[in-house]
Formats: C-alpha cells, structure tokens, sequence
C-alpha cells in the first residue's frame, strides 16, 4: 500500500486560504527494520531508554538517541505502542531557533501564543493554557520558570506524545512535551559555539560550551553552559473604542509608544553517570538557572472626545519600568538496580529552590505634570521536592509490567507591597502584604504491555493521582483538594510484517488542575482610567475544580523506504468541568463602588476533535530526476464547542481552526553548504469566551531560512533567518456588557531577527 504525499497538499488546497503543501523541516535517517519489528515498550520521559524485551536480540537494541543524530528517532517512533514524536538534536540545530517555542511550533498540531518569531506559550492541538503538559526530563518546574528561559543549545532531544500513559501522567489533556537535557555518554564530545542575532539593530550575544567524556571504569560526565543576552525594541498600539447605547455616543481611547526590555541569562545543566558493582548505577543531575531582566515602556494616550469634566485619576502620559531576578537550582539523582534477571528497580529523588524578585513603578502623568505613581515590589521563594520509586518487570509470554509511587511537593512564600503615591494602595490592607501557599501531590500507577502475535500490541494501564493546595494570607485561608482516578488503553496493529504500515488506537481519560494562581483569592487591581470590562480586576478562585476529559484517537503511519512518513491521526476529547475566565461585575471589598472582575470558573462541558495529517519525504523517492530535497509538511484541522456559550465561536480558549507546516532543506553536491526553509502558518482565530466576551487573535505565517557552511569537518558557519514575513499581529476583544459595546485591539509590527552562529567540534 503506497499513498502519494500530495494527499496533505491537496488537503491544504481544500482548506480555502491555505497555500499548498505547507510542512516542517526535519532530515530523518532510515529507519532500521530490526526496530520497527521488535515488539513495544514505552519509556519513561528521562534520559535512559526502556528495557530491553526478553526474546530481543542485542542488535536491535536501538532506542538510546545519541547527539551525533545517527540513530534514529523514527525507530523510536515505530516502536512505542503509545503515539510519540521524538525531536533530535539535529532538528533542534537546524534553523538555530533561540526558543524552544521557535523549535516545536514546526511539529504537528502545535501553535504558539505572542507575537511571530517571539516563541511564547506552546499549545499542542492549539488549546491553551494549561492543556499540555510540559516536563523536563520529565518533571514540572517550579512556578516562575518559562521554557522560553531554556536554551535550546542544552537539549538531547524533545518527546511529543499526543495521547497521556499511565508512566507519564495524565494531566495532559491536550498531550504532553518532555524535554530531555544533554546526556552522560562515553564518547569525548567538546563542542563551542558563539554567535550573535540582530533585530531592528540591536545585538544578541551567545555562548554555550558542551563537554562529554568518560572516566574511571566505565563511568561518562555531561556538562553544558550557555550564557546569553537579548534585547528587543517594539512598538505598542492599543485603541479602545466604546459605544454607550443609552446616549448613543462613542469614545475612543488610544495609546501609542514603545516598549523594551533586555535580558541577560546563565544556564547550566551536567550529569554524572556512576556504574557501580553488580550493574548498578547512578545518575546525578544538577541544573541552575540565573536570568535578569530590564523593561520599560513609554505611552501617550488620548481620550477622542476629550471628557470634560475630566474623571479623577485621568492621566494622557504613562512611563513603565522594571526589573526582575530569577534563580532556580535543581539537583536531581537516579539509583539503578536489578532485582533479578526479569525485574528492575528505579529510585528517583530531586530537590529544588528557586527565588524571584521584581520591581515595577509605573508613572502617571496629565500635560506633563505627574499625578499618580505606583510602585510594586515582589518576592517570591519557592522550594521543591519529589521522589518516584518504578518497579519493572518481565512477567513472559511478551508481557511487561511496570508498576510506580510518585510525590511532589513545592511551597511557595511571596511577599508583595504595592504602594501609591507612597503609600499602601486603597483597598488592599486587609489581604496583607505576605502570601504563603503550597502544593502536594501523590500517585500511584501501573501499567502492562504485551503482544498477541506478530501484528498486535498493547497497553493498559491506570493512574491515581490526588493534590492538595492551600494558600492564605491576611485575611483568608483556602484550601482545595482533588483526586482523579484514569484508565488508559493503547493498541497497535502492523498492516505488514516490517511494520512500514501501522494501525494506532488509545480511550484515554486525562484531566486539567487548577494552578496556583488561579486558587489565590489576592486580587490584583486595575488603575485604567475609565474602569470598564475591558480593564478587570483580576482575582483567583479558590472553589475550582479540576476538568475531566475522556479522549478517544485514531491513527495510521506509513514509513517509506528513505526514511519519510505518511500519517493520518485523529482525535476527540469530551470535557467536564471546563475552567474559564470570567468577567462580571461585582460588589468587592476592596472598593465602595462595584467593580468588573476576571477570575477563572467551572462553567460546564465542552468537546474538541480533530485531523493531524503529516508528510515526510525525499523528493527522488517521488520524482526520478528530482534532487534530494528532503521535504516536510503537515496540516492540523481542529473544531471544538463550548457549551452554554452562544456560537457560532464557542471554541475552547486559543484553539484555531487550523495550523500547517510546510518545510524544505537541501545539501549541495558541489559545495559544503546546506540551505533550507520553513513556513509556519496560523489563520485568524476567533474565539466566543464568555456570553459577554469575544476574543480575536490575527493570523500567523511565520518564514524562517537557514544556511549552513561546513568550513571543515569540525567546525561550521550557520546564517538564520526567523519571521521573513514579519506580519503585524493583534489580539482584540468585544464585549457586550448590555449597556455599553467595548471594542479594544492590542498589538504593533513583528521584526525579522537574524542570526550568524559559529560551531567548533573538538
């Protein structure tokens, strides 16, 4: 069975706007067949690969991926019975992408909050925030860390896995991305690079500097250290037009400016890998982050008609300035050891601290006299811990079983004074200036797989999983707890005996918790003058529940001869006690009159389905004479419905209609270089949020380019391109309050950055 890659192109064409063929580009080895036969067993998102099964021969032994790119992520791929994407190190190099948003938004299905060719919130399935779970070398990380924050110079490789396992976790509605750090091997390994990216004149200096080696009797070390600082220079346009029905008039309030901020970061991460007596062994992994960073924003704003009489705390004048600290260091250790020639024992533990401190002042002022200042000082210290204990063993008869304890726990202590004009800001005295909360989970699971001749596999498995938070301050003390229980089902089924063609299916049940800060009951105030709709209060909720989401996917894959792909995967996920942000009006203690605030609800049930069409391929396996272009594009088509919210838009939050890829990247024969592009495209997303509010965010279509020159056989020159296209970007609300229409956009130009990278191999 061949199926011909113009299948995605001519699904892009049936899409209206869509240019043909849009995809990702990513070069793909050949895959061993030895992989795509040996029966399935998942991994746990670290950085040693599953147990070998029982009857599997040594040579087929494929599933560590080493940093030189020679094995092959598509074995991987093949052979875990759950769906899983593997991203290595060779694809994550390719554009010299400076986020990890930059990297992941070519993969299926995946799109990213912001502006283009800033990175910002990744969202696989394009639901946002909170719906995919993100792991490092599969852990959480503390509140206040942002993978934005990670450089992509200190990754192994990425794990996508759209469908949760038992081993994983399943707070993962939308899927989960783990993030692998650089590993211990025993091969030498010194690897430099220095370069600089430019953006609208302003330079971007980096270095990082990886090392691997062995030592003692079998023993192998990793360390990498990244240093960088960024700088960037927007424009920022709002406008906020607002119809009162009851006069009939309108108003329209602009503010135009710019805004900048520089950022300066030390990044850190090493392993240590022991072999102790009688196959033991132990990993240790240290990880430290330290970044500092520099806003400010200067806006003029003006009020059409001006107001007479002008309210109290009318301003046309607001400067903004900040600066923030953030430090995060981690240790984590890993104790190998058998319990006999078919059972395995894992011991995992990990601490962490982490500390942020910032300040703000914003200054008001009206024909350049100053009328309100307001200053606000945070700190914030969080400590981690967590501990695993896995038990893996070989029951025979294909069957693997991997059973598992899991906690975690962090505390947070944050201190927050906000002053006005010197002093403490109205309303606020009676939340306190101190917050103490933390959070503590537990969990306990169990998972089987097995074979049932040479074309089946699967799993089963179940988790529980139950948290604790609390927080208080002043004059308050919430707490909230929650438990879920999920059963989980994968299958796969080989339509031939290498496994080229294969059937996928999962029934998969997940859930959403709360964060922290939506818990929180400490509001945070508003000064926009007029206070309206479209300029909350902000406040928590300590009443939240959890979302439930029982999910359902289909899929089929086809590996080609060369190494590319074909692949069709659908999905469907049904949610109960669906969280959103809404905004009424309410009677507060913090002011005398009512005031509108946001804070997050359940506010019923909701549904998502969708297609991820993916295809990977060399030009000459297509066209005989055509050059070896490696090719790479996919289409994502998503729909979702909300209900008790009015439609046609009652879409889950930030999931577009769809999201392609289209990608190329070729090596020349005559000369040592290799040239490729990229084009990453997002249609315009309308979203129905609440019954008051509609949310619209403007379309993306991101191109990158690259060219690679191999100066030697160690050392190498990369030009980068990233947003080509460099679109203006928006995001706008309407909201229908009844009495009055507020009609507001945010937002201002992109800008192409470009990067020149030099790489040393020793």
């Amino acid at each position: 069975m061949q199926l011909f890659p113009v299948s995605v192109a001519a699904a892009l064409a049936a899409y209206g706007s869509l240019p043909p063929a849009l995809a990702q580009t990513q070069l793909q080895p050949a895959p061993p067949e030895a992989a795509a036969s040996a029966p399935a067993r998942q991994q746990r998102p670290t950085q040693r690969p599953a147990a070998k099964p029982a009857d599997a021969k040594p040579p087929a032994q494929l599933d560590r991926v080493e940093v030189d790119g020679q094995a092959s992520d598509e074995s991987i791929r093949r052979a875990s019975t759950a769906s899983k994407i593997v991203i290595t190190r060779e694809e994550i190099d390719r554009f010299g992408d400076t986020t990890l948003g930059e990297v992941i938004k070519r993969l299926p299905g995946v799109t990213t909050g912001g502006r283009p060719g800033r990175g910002g919130e990744i969202r696989m399935r394009g639901m946002g925030r909170g719906y995919t779970q993100i792991l490092v070398n599969g852990e959480r990380m503390p509140p206040g860390f942002s993978l934005d924050e990670l450089p992509p110079e200190q990754i192994e490789r990425i794990e996508v896995l759209r469908a949760p396992t038992a081993e994983y976790g399943t707070r993962a509605v939308a899927g989960t991305i783990n993030i692998v750090l650089r590993e211990a091997l025993k091969r030498k390994l010194n690897e430099f690079r220095a370069g600089f990216a430019a953006e609208r004149g302003r330079l971007s200096p980096g270095l990082s500097w990886t090392r691997n080696d062995g030592f003692g009797a079998g023993h192998a070390y990793n360390f990498t250290v990244n240093a960088m600082r960024g700088e960037r220079l927007d424009k920022v346009i709002n406008d906020t037009l607002t119809h009162t029905d009851a006069s009939g008039s309108d108003s329209l309030l602009s503010s135009r400016g710019t805004s900048a901020d520089s950022r300066t970061g030390l990044h850190v991460n090493a392993r240590i890998q022991l072999k102790l007596d009688g196959g033991d062994s132990l990993a240790l992994q240290p990880f430290l982050v330290s970044s500092r960073s520099d806003t400010s924003s200067h806006l003029l704003q003006t009020t059409t008609p001006a107001p007479s009489p002008q309210p109290a705390g009318f301003f046309d004048q607001f400067d903004t300035g900040g600066s923030s600290r953030f430090t995060m260091a981690r240790l984590n250790a890993q104790w190998l050891t058998r319990a006999g020639p078919d059972t395995r024992i894992e011991l995992r533990g990990g601490i962490g601290h982490a500390q942020g401190d910032s300040h703000s002042r914003r200054q008001e002022r009206l024909a350049g006299v100053a009328t309100r200042l307001q200053d606000d000082d945070t700190q914030s210290r969080d400590s981690s811990w967590s501990a695993l204990a896995k038990l893996s063993h070989n029951l025979g008869g294909e069957h693997s079983l991997v059973a598992g304890l899991e906690g975690e726990g962090t505390t947070r202590d944050q201190n927050r004074v906000t002053l006005v004009n010197g002093a403490p800001q109205p309303g606020l005295q009676d939340f306190g200036d101190d917050l103490d909360a933390a959070s503590t989970r537990f969990a306990a699971y169990a998972q089987d797989e097995w074979s049932m001749g040479k074309q089946w596999d699967f799993y089963a498995g179940a988790r529980w999983e139950g948290i604790t938070t609390r927080s208080s301050a002043a004059n308050y003390d919430a707490h909230n707890r929650s438990s879920v229980f999920t059963p989980l089902a994968h299958a796969r089924y080989k339509l031939d005996e290498r496994g080229r063609q294969m059937l996928r299916f999962s029934l998969t049940r997940s859930y959403r918790s709360p964060q922290l800060q939506d818990l929180i009951a400490r509001p945070t105030l508003n000064s926009q003058v007029p206070h309206q709709a479209n300029t909350p209060d902000r406040a928590g909720n300590p009443d939240l529940k959890p979302e439930l989401a029982t999910g359902f996917e289909i899929g089929f894959e086809n590996y080609l001869s060369k190494g590319g792909l074909l692949s069709a995967n659908f999905f469907a996920r049904r949610i109960s006690n669906l969280m959103r942000t809404v905004t009424s009006l309410e009677t507060v203690s913090w002011s005398a009159t009512p005031r509108w605030v946001a804070r997050p609800r359940n506010i019923g049930n909701a549904s998502t389905a969708g297609l991820e069409l993916e295809a990977r391929f060399r030009l000459d396996e297509w066209l005989e004479d055509a050059l070896p272009v490696n090719v790479r594009s996919n289409l994502s088509l998503f729909t979702s419905r909300v209900g008790g919210i009015p439609g046609p838009n009652n879409r889950i939050d930030a999931q577009p209609k769809g999201t392609a890829n289209l990608g190329a990247d070729y090596r020349l024969k005559t000369l040592p270089l290799s040239l490729g592009a990229s084009l990453n495209w997002t249609p315009q997303t309308t979203i129905q949020q609440t019954t008051l509010t509609e949310v619209t965010a403007s379309r993306k279509a991101v191109l990158d380019a690259f060219a690679l020159w191999a100066i030697d056989t160690a050392q190498s020159l990369r030009l980068s391109a990233t947003n080509l296209s460099a679109l203006d970007y928006f995001t706008g609300t309407v909201i229908d309050t009844g009495a009055q229409l507020i009609t507001s956009r945010s937002g201002g130009p992109s800008y192409t950055q470009w990067q020149l990278r030099w790489e040393m191999k020793i």
